[in-house]
């Protein structure tokens, strides 16, 4: 077998429909276009977002945009960045002070990365914690208060 040999399986490749090409083709006359009308002249259709003359969509809706307001408060905290925090409770200001997170964050939340050093206790307070996160404290003698 050479690639100049290669061809498609009978019937798999259909012949394009040969439009205006006389009555017994099928598609003659008017070739599928139907009579008169915006559709079966050359050159004849409308715009994209065109409602015939009606106020379209696109202009009757307010354009303010869809980005939220609250987007990028919170922040991820990785349970080995835990290590970092001098505080005996861990809180948001801790975390702004261990520069782990940005001032302007209004939240937290801790998820299972890494592992926290031997010895270390945390004692979480008002940062939200994933179920894997809360497991490796808890496991590790901390706490957390919602």
């Amino acid at each position: 077998m050479r690639l100049n040999d290669i061809s498609p399986a009978d019937g798999s490749k259909k012949d394009k429909m040969r439009v205006g090409r006389g009555v017994g083709s099928g598609k003659g006359k008017t070739a599928g276009r139907g009579h008169k009308g915006q559709h079966s002249r050359s050159g004849g259709y409308h715009k994209v977002g065109f409602e015939g003359g009606q106020m379209p969509m696109a202009r009757r809706l307010p354009k303010r945009g869809f980005r939220s307001m609250t987007e990028g408060d919170t922040r991820e905290v990785r349970l080995d960045e835990l290590n970092k925090v001098e505080a005996d409770v861990i809180d948001l200001e801790a975390l702004k002070l261990a520069q782990i997170v940005p001032n302007f964050v209004s939240g937290a939340k801790v998820f299972l990365s890494g592992s926290l050093a031997e010895g270390k206790k945390p004692q979480l307070k008002g940062i939200r914690v994933t179920k894997g996160a809360r497991l490796a404290i808890e496991a590790a003698g901390g706490k957390v208060e919602e």
